[in-house]
């Protein structure tokens, strides 16, 4: 057997009883007898290389090295089990019960959206989806949104090239269904939306909204009033009363906001409704005669109603979050609350 050979045996002969050492002081023992500076056996190989043959040294002083780094090695990890006093491993136990690994959960925004649609669903309303790089057609023009007005802005839009741009409101889906569909229409179309807002607590350049249109013959102002009465007490709870505020939207006439009673104060004035005891939901009105020409429809033939809601807000209604910039920070902490 040549030298390098009994290195390789020597190996075995160092790391059984390191294995097998009970304590620390026979483990430091073992490091005196094979690494100590002056009678250590691999300090004393290490010492003989210069006699060994030339054609041999080399191979002879790798081996020697590696002989030293896997003891060295060894010695520092059994020291740690047994500071630690964990036993040495014994292989895996097949019988223990395993570890549950963590499961994600839905976002909260998500986890709103789902309840809107569903709630909707069972109104009869169909979920629709449309494209998020709109044209000025379907973004303005469509939508009755003359030239003139400030939200046709470039300043207030994120254009990607001429008259091409994120859209600013889902309701651009709204008019390419009844593009394609005849009355009557009940549908809602949910997605991201973009406006370059400064982004503070209550702010975000991208939300979520979701907007509704029902078409139909002889549809009213009283449909609007009971369908999203209906919405807000089954998300919000059968407790909550709504009021509707005269407003203006360039897509329907007449218009208004919803209203409902505050949820933290029930209605009695609190610093989140700022003593009101109500907070604005969303904006809704009947269909502008202009939009159903726009698309081909008779105004003379046909009524309806729109509403659009932001999604975020609703969330951090029901779920008491003040800071919109905590759906979007991706910390699990505060996700996994919901």
């Amino acid at each position: 057997m040549d030298r390098t050979s009994k290195l390789e045996a020597l190996r075995d002969e160092a790391i059984a009883p390191i294995e097998a050492a009970a304590d620390v002081a026979a483990l430091e023992a073992l490091r005196v007898e094979w690494l100590g500076r002056k009678a250590g056996r691999i300090t004393t190989l290490a010492r003989s290389i210069p006699s060994v043959p030339a054609e041999e040294r080399a191979a002879f002083g790798q081996a020697v090295n590696a002989l030293k780094a896997a003891v060295t090695a060894r010695l520092k990890s059994r020291q740690a089990e047994l500071e630690s006093g964990r036993p040495a491993p014994a292989g895996v136990d097949v019988t223990m019960p395993g570890r549950r690994p963590a499961l994600g959960k839905r976002h909260p925004v998500m986890q709103a959206a789902a309840e809107v649609i569903a709630i909707f669903g069972r109104l009869g309303f169909e979920t629709v989806e449309g494209p998020e790089v709109e044209d000025e057609w379907h973004n303005f023009v469509g939508l009755n949104i003359p030239p003139e007005q400030p939200a046709r802005d470039p300043l207030d839009n994120y254009y990607l090239k001429d008259h091409v741009l994120l859209r600013t409101q889902t309701s651009t889906v709204q008019i390419r269904v009844m593009e394609k569909r005849k009355p009557p229409l009940r549908i809602i179309a949910p997605g991201r939306v973009y406006r370059p807002d400064t982004v503070d607590a209550g702010h975000s350049n991208m939300f979520h909204q979701l907007e509704g249109l029902w078409v139909e013959e002889g549809v009213t102002f009283a449909d609007l009033k009971s369908v999203l009465g209906t919405f807000a007490q089954a998300f919000f709870g059968p407790e909550v009363r709504t009021r509707f505020q005269p407003s203006y939207f360039p897509f329907t006439e007449p218009s208004a906001e919803m209203y409902v009673s505050c949820l933290l104060c029930g209605g009695q004035g609190c610093p989140a409704c700022k003593r009101r005891g109500w907070l604005e939901i969303l904006g809704c009105g009947m269909v502008d005669p202009n939009v159903f020409e726009a698309v081909g429809y008779d105004p003379e033939k046909v009524t309806g109603f729109a509403f659009g809601v932001g999604i975020d807000r609703l969330a951090m209604l029901k779920y008491g979050i003040t800071d919109i910039r905590l759906l979007f920070e991706n910390d699990v902490r505060f996700l996994g609350q919901f």
